[in-house]
C-alpha cells in the first residue's frame, strides 16, 4: 500500500467504518509548536527554548540528561534549559522533548501495558542507532517512528472494550499473528489506530505509512510502497531484535520469518546486527 492508498484507507474508514468509534486524543499544543518549529529551514532554537522551558518537568528531564555521565564529561553542571540545549544538542532535546509530551498526552495505567513508554523510548534509541550505521535514514524520522510505532495499544485500550483481553490472548496464540487476533476481535488493530493518530496529529507520512504497516512484512520490497517506508520498518524490526536480546529474551515470529527481506533491503547481515548488538547494550543499559 503506498502512502496515498493508507490516507485514503485510513479517512475513509475514520468517516464510516470502524475507526469511526476509535478516540484520538488531540495533539498536544506544545508537540504542535515543536513540530512546527523543527519543520522550518532553519529550526526556531528560541521557540524550541520557550517550549522546553515552558513545562518543569520536561525543563527537569533535559537537565537530569544534560547533567548525566553521558553528557557532562568534565564540565560543569547545566543550570538552564539553555545550556542543557548547547549541550545535548537540538536533535537529542527535540527526541526528548517529543517523547515526554507524546507520553503524557497518551497515559498509561493498565497492566496489560506495564513499561510501555520505557520500551517504546528504549526502541525510539534502538532506532536512532541504527539509522546512524547506515546511509539514507532520518535519524529524526527513525527516533519518532520508535516512540509512535504501537501507539495504537494505548489509544485501543483506551476506547475499546474488552482490548485488555485481547491482547492477553494475541500474546498467547501461536496459530496466528497479533494483529490477526485483534482484527477477528474489533474489526482493527493497532498499526492502524496507530496510523491514524499519526494522521490525525499531522505527522510525517512515512511515519504514517510504516506505523500502518510495521506488522505486514510481506509487503517488504513491494514497489508499490515508497522506499523511506520500507526502510523504517526494515530497521524497526532489527531495532526489535536488538532490544529483545538485550532484554533476555527470544526471537519474535517476525524476525524469524522477516529478518532475511529487512537485511536484505537494508544491506546489512546477520555478522552487521551481532556488532551493533554489542554496541548498543551499554546505550540501552543506561537508559
Amino acid at each position: 500500500m503506498s502512502i496515498p492508498s493508507i490516507r485514503q484507507e485510513i479517512d475513509s474508514s475514520r468517516k464510516s467504518g470502524v475507526l469511526k468509534t476509535i478516540l484520538i486524543p488531540p495533539c498536544p499544543e506544545l508537540l504542535a509548536r515543536l513540530q512546527q518549529a523543527m519543520a522550518q529551514e532553519q529550526p526556531d532554537l528560541n521557540e524550541v527554548a520557550r517550549i522546553a522551558a515552558s513545562d518543569v518537568a520536561m525543563s527537569a528531564i533535559l537537565l537530569r540528561m544534560a547533567n548525566s555521565p553521558v553528557h557532562i564529561a568534565d564540565g560543569m553542571p547545566c543550570t538552564t534549559v539553555g545550556q542543557a540545549m548547547t549541550r545535548i544538542g537540538l536533535k537529542e532535546t527535540t527526541a526528548i522533548m517529543t517523547g515526554f509530551l507524546l507520553k503524557n498526552a497518551i497515559p498509561v495505567n493498565s497492566p496489560h501495558l506495564a513499561r510501555f513508554w520505557e520500551r517504546s523510548a528504549k526502541r525510539a534509541l534502538a532506532m536512532s542507532f541504527v539509522a546512524r550505521q547506515l546511509p539514507g535514514i532520518s535519524v529524526d524520522l527513525a527516533h519518532t517512528y520508535g516512540l509512535f510505532c504501537h501507539v495504537g495499544m494505548p489509544v485501543l485500550l483506551q476506547c475499546v472494550r474488552g482490548y485488555g483481553s485481547t491482547m492477553v490472548e494475541a500474546a498467547a496464540r501461536v496459530d496466528r499473528s497479533y494483529i490477526a487476533t485483534e482484527n477477528a476481535n474489533h474489526r482493527t488493530d493497532h498499526a492502524v489506530a496507530g496510523a491514524l493518530l499519526a494522521r490525525a496529529w499531522n505527522m510525517a507520512p512515512e511515519l504514517m505509512a510504516a506505523i500502518r504497516l510495521h506488522h505486514d512484512l510481506f509487503s517488504l520490497g513491494d514497489s508499490r510502497v515508497e522506499p523511506e517506508v520500507h526502510t523504517l520498518i526494515a530497521a524497526g524490526l532489527i531495532a526489535e531484535h536488538l532490544m529483545r536480546l538485550h532484554e533476555g529474551l527470544p526471537e519474535d515470529a517476525d524476525w524469524i520469518a522477516h529478518a532475511p527481506q529487512a537485511l536484505d533491503w537494508l544491506n546489512a547481515s546477520l555478522a552487521d546486527v551481532e556488532h551493533w548488538d554489542d554496541l548498543l547494550r551499554p546505550i540501552l543499559d543506561e537508559a
